[in-house]
C-alpha cells in the first residue's frame, strides 16, 4: 500500500531543486495549500496535481516546505512571482502568513506558529523580514496564545509549545536587528526593538482582557511577563527615547479607563492582579512593580493641598489598587517587595502621597490602619537611621519626612499607633540626630515631626521660628497645611472623556471636525477671489474646437495594449531568468535551431543584460549556484557586440563583468585573464575586461568604486559609496572606458609622491620648527559605534588581500610573460618575409600595441595598490610587479622596434610603466621601510634608479619622445622625478646593508 504522505515527500523534493518553469512552480505551491484548505480561490486553476486532503500535516511537512520556500524558491523566483498576475507571490505568504479569510481556521494558526520556529532558525533575509513584519502584524502573541491553548493536547505539551512560541516571538527584534547590521540597511519600523516589544506588550493587555471572562486561564501568561523582564521591557525608569520599550508606559493609557470609569469591571482589576502575583521569581516580580511605581503620573506640587492635586493622588492610588490589589501583610510577597521600594529606593517627593494613599485603600471608606500602622512602623526605622540623616540628600529626606507625616496624618489624635511612634527609642534617638545636624533645612526636617508628632499625642513641643522663606521654612509650613486634609477622603467622581480614543495598536484616532476647521498641515492651499481672475493667464489654454481625431493613448493603456495576449500570437515572450544557467543561455545560446515562433535574439539579449547584474549578485552567498556558472557567464558576456544598438549595452555588460568579479573571484578572474590574453577580442572588450578586473577587485577590498546601477534593495552586497567630489569625477569617467582606469592612477601616484614629500619635510630645519611652534589641536569626542554580533553560521567574507596574488596579479603577470614569449616567436618565424606576410605582434588592436599595453600597465597598478595588505606583497607581488614595469619601461616589446635605429617606448606606456614602479617602491616604503625590496631585489632597486633617471635626464635635456607632449609630458615627468625620489628615500635607509661583505 502507498503511503498518502509519499506525494508530499515528493513536493518538497521539487521544492529544493531548481524549477523547470513558472507553471511547474505554481502547481507545487498551490497543491499543499488546497490539501491544507487555505488555497485562495483565485490560483485553484493552478493546482494541475491535487494532493489528498489528508498527505500534508502540520508537524511533518509545514516547516520543511517553510524552509524551502525560504532557501530556494523566494530567493530564485520572487520577482517572477511577483510580476505575475495575480500577484502569485502571495502564494508564498499563505505558507508562513495566511490571510485575514482563513485566519479564524485553526490550521492557520499552526502555520504561523511553525513560520516564527522556521524563521528564527535560518539565515534571515529581506523576504524573510517582510514575513515576519506580516506575522508580527496579522498573528501577534494572544493569537498564537488562543491557538496554542485550544488544541485537545496535554497541558504539559501545550506548556512546552507555549515556552517555544514566546522565545520566537520575543527574539524577533534582536535577530533581525543582527541581520540588518551585516547589509548595513535600515530596520524596518514594526520590527525596531522598542516598536515591537510595545507591541507584544499590548497584545498581554489583550490576554488580560480575555482573562477577565475565564479566569481559569491566565496561569500561562506569567512566563510571557518573565521573558518580557528579561528582555527590558519593564524599565525601572519611563524611556526617553523611542528604541527603549516599557510594558506600563505602553498599557496605563488603555487601562486607566478601564479601571476607572463607568464601566469599571472587577474581573478585569482581579485578572490583573491574579497575573501579577502569579509570577514565581521575587526578582522578577520587582522588576514589575519598580517599573509600575515608576510609570505612575507624579504630581507636579508634591505639596500643593489643592483638591485638584489630591484627585490625581488618588485617582493613581486606585490605579495601583487595581492593577496590585489592597497592600496588606497578608500577601507576603507583595508586601516585602513593595514596602522595600517604597522606602529604599529614590523617589520623587509627589510619591509619597501616591503610597499612602494606596496604603490606605482609596477604594473604601475605611482605612486600612492595620496596614498603615505597620507601614509607619517601617518609615520610623527608616527615618530614624544615623546612616540616613548623616549622609542622604536634602531631597531623600524631606521624601521620609513627607512619609512619616502623612502615614501619622491617618490616624486620629492619642490612638495607640502615634503612642507607640512616640515611645519608641529610634524615635527620640532620630529626633535626636537631627536637631545636631549641621544643616539647617535638614535640622527643620527632624524639628517639624518631632512638633506634629507630639501635638497628635497631646504632647507639649514648640520649636517657634518658622516664619521666613530661609532654611527651608516654606516647605515646612506647606506640609503643615497639606496634613490637615487626606488625599484619600477626595471625591474623584466621574471622569471625562478623552477626545482621543487609543486603539489597541496606540494609534490615536480623531472624530471629523473636532479641532475645528483648520487645513491639514504640509498641504498648501490655495484661494481665488471672487472674480475668478488668475494673475498667471498664461497657463490658461485657449479655448478650441474638439478634434475629429481620436485622442493619443496614455501610457497606461500603451502597457496594457502591450500586455494583450490577442496581439501577440505566435511570438513568445523571453522569461526572466531565475538561474544563472538560464542567463547563460541567453548570451550563448543552446546550439538549437531556433523556430518561427521563438523569440528573437535581440529580445535574449535585452533580457540578460537587464536582470543579469541583479541576479548574479542576488546569487551570491547561495550555495554554489555562481560558482558553477561564473566562467560561462564569463565567457558569454565579454565576447557580446553591440549588434543592435541596445539602449545602455556598454553600461550593462560593464556592470554585469563587475559584478562576476566581486561575486566569484576564484572562479571569474582568473577566466577573464586568460581570455584576455587571446587574440579574438577588440580593444573595446579588452577595455572592459580591464575595468572589471579593477572595479571588482577595488569592492572586495572595500575601496571606493563608481555606484552600481542596481539599486541595494535589490541585492544582497552592501554599495560602496564615494565621497561627492569622487562620485562625480568616476561618474564622468565611467561614461568612457579608456578613462576611468588613468584617472584611477593619477589619484594613487599623486598620493605616492605626496606621500615622500611629508617624508622629506621632516629634514628641513625650518618646516620641523614651524610644525612644533604649531598648536596641535585637542581631539574631538567622537561616537563610538557598537559592534554587533554577527552568528557563528554567516560564511567567511572573502577579501582581495585573500586571493590578490593568487587569483589576480600573478595570473596577470604570468600569462604576459607567456604571451610576450610567443608572440616574439611568431615575429621571429616571420621575420625574413615580407609585406603583409610578415607578422607585427604591436599590431593595432593587439595587446602590445600602446593603447592596449599602457591600459593593462594601468590595471595592474590599481590591482598592486590595493593589495597592499596581501601577505605575498612583499615576497612576490612587489618585485614581480616591479620587474615588469622596468622590462616594458626598458626593452622594446617587438622585434621590429629592435631592428629601427631609435628605439623608443611610447609615452603613454612609459608613463604608465613609472607610475606602476611609483606605486610599488611607495607600498614597499609603506609597508617595511623598503627593506625586503632594497636587501633581497639590490640589482632590480638600483636598475629602475638607473632606469627612471635615464628618462628624466631626457626629457630635462628637452628629447621629446614618441606619443608625448603637452599634459601627457607632464605626468611622464613628474612619474619619472617620483619615482627617482622614491629610489632615492630607500637606497639611502639601506645603503650600507646593500654593500656585498662576500
Amino acid at each position: 500500500m502507498v503511503d498518502i504522505h509519499d506525494e508530499a515527500k515528493d513536493t518538497i523534493t521539487q521544492l529544493q531543486h531548481p524549477i523547470r518553469d513558472l507553471q511547474t512552480l505554481l502547481s507545487l505551491l498551490t497543491a499543499p495549500l488546497d490539501a491544507l484548505g487555505i488555497l485562495p480561490p483565485q490560483f485553484h486553476k493552478y493546482n494541475t496535481h491535487p494532493l489528498p486532503s489528508n498527505s500534508i500535516t502540520i508537524r511533518k511537512h509545514v516547516s520543511l516546505i517553510q524552509r524551502a520556500l525560504l532557501e530556494h524558491v523566494l530567493p530564485t523566483w520572487d520577482v517572477v512571482l511577483q510580476d505575475n498576475k495575480p500577484d502569485a507571490l502571495h502564494l508564498i505568504t499563505q505558507y508562513f502568513c495566511p490571510d485575514p479569510f482563513v485566519s479564524s481556521l485553526s490550521v492557520s494558526g499552526e502555520l504561523a506558529l511553525k513560520a516564527y520556529e522556521t524563521i528564527l532558525t535560518s539565515q534571515i533575509g529581506s523576504h524573510a523580514i517582510n514575513l515576519l513584519e506580516h506575522l508580527a502584524h496579522q498573528y501577534p502573541v494572544d493569537s498564537l496564545w488562543t491557538v496554542i491553548f485550544s488544541q485537545s493536547q496535554d497541558s504539559a505539551v501545550k506548556n512546552v509549545l507555549w515556552e517555544d512560541c514566546v522565545r520566537d516571538v520575543v527574539s524577533v527584534p534582536a535577530k533581525v536587528a543582527n541581520a540588518m547590521a551585516e547589509r548595513s540597511s535600515e530596520i524596518p519600523l514594526n520590527l525596531e526593538n522598542g516598536t515591537y516589544i510595545n507591541g507584544v506588550c499590548r497584545r498581554v493587555e489583550v490576554l488580560v482582557q480575555r482573562f477577565s471572562r475565564r479566569p481559569s486561564q491566565g496561569g500561562s501568561v506569567s512566563y510571557l511577563m518573565s521573558k518580557l523582564v528579561n528582555i527590558g521591557a519593564f524599565p525601572p525608569s519611563p524611556p526617553t527615547m523611542r528604541s527603549l520599550p516599557s510594558f506600563w508606559y505602553t498599557n496605563l493609557p488603555i487601562i486607566r479607563p478601564k479601571v476607572l470609569g463607568l464601566s469599571r469591571s472587577n474581573s478585569y482589576c482581579d485578572a490583573w492582579q491574579k497575573l501579577i502575583l502569579s509570577i514565581p521569581s521575587s526578582l522578577t516580580l520587582q522588576s514589575v512593580l519598580t517599573s509600575l511605581l515608576a510609570s505612575l503620573e507624579h504630581v507636579d506640587s508634591p505639596t500643593d493641598p489643592s483638591t485638584e492635586k489630591r484627585v490625581q493622588v488618588k485617582t493613581e492610588a486606585k490605579l495601583l489598587t487595581a492593577v496590585l490589589g489592597r497592600l496588606s501583610e497578608d500577601e507576603n510577597q507583595l508586601w516585602e517587595i513593595a514596602t522595600s521600594l517604597i522606602l529604599n529606593r529614590d523617589w520623587e517627593e509627589s510619591y509619597a502621597r501616591i503610597f499612602v494613599c494606596w496604603l490606605a485603600h482609596p477604594d473604601s471608606q475605611h482605612i486600612n490602619n492595620k496596614a498603615l500602622a505597620a507601614f509607619l512602623e517601617l518609615v520610623v526605622d527608616a527615618w530614624s537611621t544615623p546612616v540616613h540623616i548623616k549622609h542622604s540628600l536634602l531631597s531623600r529626606h524631606r521624601y521620609l519626612t513627607s512619609l512619616f507625616l502623612l502615614s501619622a496624618s491617618y490616624f486620629s489624635p492619642s490612638s495607640n499607633e502615634l503612642e507607640a511612634v512616640v515611645s519608641s527609642p529610634l524615635f527620640m534617638q532620630g529626633i535626636g540626630s537631627y536637631i545636631s545636624h549641621l544643616d539647617t533645612s535638614i535640622r527643620r526636617c527632624g524639628m517639624l515631626v518631632a512638633e506634629i508628632i507630639a501635638q497628635m499625642t497631646d504632647k507639649k513641643l514648640v520649636f517657634g521660628d518658622w516664619d521666613g522663606d530661609d532654611s527651608g521654612k516654606p516647605w515646612c509650613r506647606q506640609m503643615r497645611n497639606l496634613i490637615k486634609a487626606r488625599d484619600v477622603d477626595a471625591d474623584i467622581g466621574i471622569p471625562e472623556a478623552s477626545s482621543e480614543e487609543v486603539d489597541i495598536d496606540g494609534s490615536s484616532s480623531e472624530t471629523p471636525n473636532t479641532k475645528g476647521t483648520s487645513a491639514v498641515p504640509g498641504k498648501a492651499t490655495f484661494i481665488t477671489s471672487e472674480t475668478g481672475y488668475d494673475s498667471d493667464d498664461s497657463l490658461t489654454g485657449y479655448a478650441s474646437p474638439d478634434s475629429s481625431r481620436s485622442a493619443s493613448p496614455t501610457p497606461s493603456e500603451l502597457e496594457d495594449i502591450e500586455k494583450d495576449p490577442t496581439l501577440s500570437l505566435g511570438v513568445k515572450k523571453v522569461p526572466r531568468p531565475v538561474y544563472l544557467a538560464q542567463l547563460g543561455d541567453l548570451v550563448r545560446g543552446t546550439g538549437m535551431k531556433l523556430g518561427s515562433d521563438q523569440p528573437q535574439e535581440v529580445d535574449k539579449i535585452e533580457m540578460a543584460l537587464n536582470h543579469g547584474e541583479e541576479l548574479i549578485r542576488k546569487k551570491r552567498g547561495y550555495g554554489t549556484e555562481l560558482e558553477e556558472n561564473a566562467v560561462n557567464l564569463v565567457y558569454g558576456f565579454l565576447g557580446l557586440h553591440d549588434n543592435f544598438d541596445l539602449a545602455e549595452f556598454d553600461e550593462k555588460r560593464q556592470g554585469i563583468m563587475n559584478a562576476l568579479i566581486a561575486c566569484a573571484p576564484r572562479k571569474a578572474a582568473p577566466a577573464l585573464i586568460e581570455e584576455f590574453y587571446k587574440n579574438q577580442y577588440s580593444v573595446d572588450q579588452r577595455h572592459v575586461a580591464l575595468n572589471a578586473l579593477v572595479i571588482g577587485a577595488r569592492e572586495l577590498a572595500s575601496l571606493p568604486v563608481p555606484p552600481s546601477r542596481i539599486p541595494e534593495e535589490k541585492t544582497k552586497f552592501p554599495s560602496k559609496m564615494l565621497p561627492q567630489r569622487l562620485h562625480q569625477q568616476y561618474l564622468a569617467a565611467s561614461q568612457g572606458k579608456t578613462t576611468l582606469l588613468p584617472l584611477m592612477v593619477e589619484d594613487l601616484s599623486r598620493k605616492a609622491i605626496d606621500r615622500g614629500k611629508e617624508a622629506t619635510e621632516d629634514k628641513v630645519p625650518e618646516v620641523v620648527r614651524e610644525k612644533r611652534l604649531t598648536i596641535k589641536k585637542t581631539p574631538r569626542i567622537s561616537e563610538v559605534k557598537g559592534h554587533f554580533q554577527q552568528n557563528d553560521s554567516q560564511p567567511k567574507v572573502t577579501t582581495f588581500t585573500d586571493i590578490a596574488a593568487e587569483y589576480f596579479i600573478c595570473p596577470l603577470i604570468n600569462h604576459f610573460w607567456l604571451f610576450l614569449r610567443d608572440e616574439q616567436t611568431r615575429e621571429g618565424r616571420t621575420s625574413q618575409r615580407g609585406g603583409r606576410q610578415k607578422y607585427h605582434s604591436a599590431g593595432t588592436g593587439l595587446i602590445l600595441n600602446p593603447l592596449v599595453l599602457s591600459q593593462l600597465l594601468r590595471a595592474l597598478s590599481i590591482l598592486v595598490d590595493a593589495s597592499r595588505n596581501a601577505p605575498e606583497w612583499l615576497a612576490i607581488i612587489a618585485p614581480d610587479s616591479l620587474e615588469l614595469a622596468v622590462t616594458i619601461g626598458t626593452r622594446p616589446v617587438s622585434i621590429a622596434e629592435e631592428q629601427t635605429e631609435e628605439q623608443s617606448t611610447e609615452a603613454a606606456v612609459l608613463t604608465s610603466a613609472l607610475e606602476l614602479a611609483l606605486i610599488v617602491l611607495d607600498g614597499c616604503i609603506e609597508s617595511d621601510g623598503g627593506k625586503s625590496l632594497g636587501l633581497d631585489h639590490t640589482t632590480l632597486l638600483f636598475g629602475t634608479g638607473e632606469w627612471a633617471g635615464a628618462v628624466f635626464a631626457k626629457l630635462d635635456k628637452g628629447i621629446r619622445i614618441e606619443g608625448g607632449g603637452g599634459l601627457n609630458e607632464v605626468k611622464l615627468q613628474r612619474a619619472a622625478a617620483g619615482v627617482l625620489l622614491k629610489v632615492d628615500e630607500l637606497t639611502s635607509r639601506w645603503k650600507r646593508s646593500m654593500v656585498d661583505t662576500r
